[in-house]
């Protein structure tokens, strides 16, 4: 699977975003895909994640502000972001995964987007 993943900017405070990501090379709609984030010094961290049969999971820190959907006739993934933090900014990245379960868990994604940039001023 091949993953494009964009959306990313600069924003003010308190402002929405919403990142895309195209998936291509297999059947979509068979992996379960997340979202990811990383700045500088830290570990990649889970954000968000969508199974293939549309159960939502999300970090505490996003939850009530940030929404995965699917779109399985355009290979694609969202990730919606409202009322965007200073401390939301970092490299976001999409991935899938073949295997069930362990959706927070990095190391269980088989497939990884190359980054897309958000960056949220005060």
């Amino acid at each position: 699977v091949q993953l494009q993943a964009s959306g990313g900017g600069l924003v003010q405070a308190g402002e929405s975003l919403r990142l895309s990501c195209a998936a291509s090379g297999r059947t979509f709609s068979d992996y379960d895909m997340g979202w990811f984030r990383q700045t500088p010094g830290k570990e990649r961290e889970f954000v968000a994640a969508i199974t293939r049969s549309g159960s939502t999971y999300y970090a505490d820190s996003v939850k009530g502000r940030f929404t995965i959907s699917r779109d399985n006739a355009k290979n694609t993934v969202y990730l919606q972001m409202s009322s965007l933090k200073p401390e939301d900014t970092a490299v976001y990245y999409c991935a899938a995964k073949s295997s069930r379960w362990y959706y927070t868990d990095s190391k269980k994604y088989d497939y990884w987007g190359q980054g897309t940039k958000v960056t949220v001023s005060s």
